[in-house]
C-alpha cells in the first residue's frame, strides 16, 4: 500500500467520495498504483481514515471510466489500456475538444480573449530559450485547455471531456519525453490560443485535431521506445 498525506480536511466542504475519487485517479495517472495493481477497500479506508462508503463510490466511478476493473477472485485492480485502446481516446478526444475550441473562439468574451493574449505571451518567452523547454511539463497544455473551457459555455461537453482530458494527460506527458516534442506542443498550443482569441473558428477546430494527432504519435513512439531511449 503506497505511502500518502491525507489530502484534505474534515471541514472541507466538497463530498469526500468526490476527494477519494479524485486522489485515487491522480495516483494511477501518476503510477503509485500501476497497471495490474489490487486496490482494496478496506486497506483504502484505513490509510485514508474515511469509512468503505466513498471508497466504494470512487471505485465505482473509476470503473465507470474506465481507469480500474473488477476481476473474479482478484477483486479491483487497476486497468492496462492496449495501444488500440489509446488510439481510440485520441480519436474521441479529437472530435470532442475541437468542438470546445471551436465554441470557444465563436464565445470567448474580452475577458478570456485578453487571458489567452496573456497566456500567448508567456509562451512566447519560453520558446525564446533554447532547446527544449522545461517548464512548464505540460507544455502549456493545460494552461490553454482552463481557458477554452470556460470560454466555450459548454459545461455538459466540457464535463463529458473530462474522463477522456485524465488519461490524455498521462499519454502526454509520456510523448514529451521525446526530444523536441515539448517545444512544438508549446508551439502548437500557441497557434490554437491564438486562433481561439482571434474568432477563427474553423482554424481553432482544425489546429486542435491536428495537435492530438502529433501526441498521439508521439506517445506511440515513446511508449514503443526501449528504456534507454525513454531517459
Amino acid at each position: 500500500m503506497p505511502e500518502t498525506t491525507i489530502p484534505w480536511r474534515s471541514e472541507e466542504l466538497s463530498p469526500i467520495r468526490d476527494k477519494v475519487y479524485d486522489y485515487l485517479k491522480q495516483a494511477i495517472l501518476q503510477g503509485v498504483y500501476q497497471s495490474g495493481d489490487r486496490i482494496v477497500e478496506r486497506d483504502l479506508a484505513d490509510q485514508l481514515q474515511v469509512s468503505r462508503t466513498p471508497i466504494r463510490e470512487a471505485l465505482f466511478r473509476l470503473e465507470s471510466h474506465g481507469f480500474v476493473k473488477t476481476l473474479p477472485r482478484k477483486g479491483v485492480v487497476v486497468s492496462k489500456l492496449s495501444a488500440e485502446e489509446i488510439v481510440e481516446i485520441f480519436t474521441i478526444l479529437s472530435s470532442m475538444e475541437g468542438l470546445v475550441m471551436k465554441l470557444a473562439a465563436q464565445r470567448a468574451d474580452a475577458s478570456q480573449r485578453n487571458e489567452l493574449s496573456e497566456l500567448i505571451k508567456t509562451i512566447d518567452e519560453a520558446l525564446k530559450q533554447p532547446g527544449d523547454l522545461e517548464e512548464p511539463k505540460t507544455g502549456f497544455h493545460f494552461e490553454v485547455n482552463e481557458i477554452v473551457c470556460r470560454a466555450s459555455a459548454s459545461p455538459r461537453l466540457v464535463q463529458m471531456l473530462d474522463g477522456l482530458s485524465e488519461y490524455i494527460r498521462s499519454f502526454v506527458l509520456l510523448g514529451y519525453d521525446l526530444p523536441g516534442r515539448r517545444r512544438q506542443a508549446a508551439e502548437e498550443h500557441r497557434a490554437i490560443a491564438a486562433a481561439v482569441r482571434d474568432g477563427e473558428a474553423d482554424k481553432a477546430e482544425k489546429l486542435t485535431q491536428e495537435h492530438l494527432e502529433n501526441s498521439k504519435i508521439a506517445y506511440l513512439e515513446a511508449a514503443s521506445a526501449p528504456p534507454a531511449a525513454k531517459g
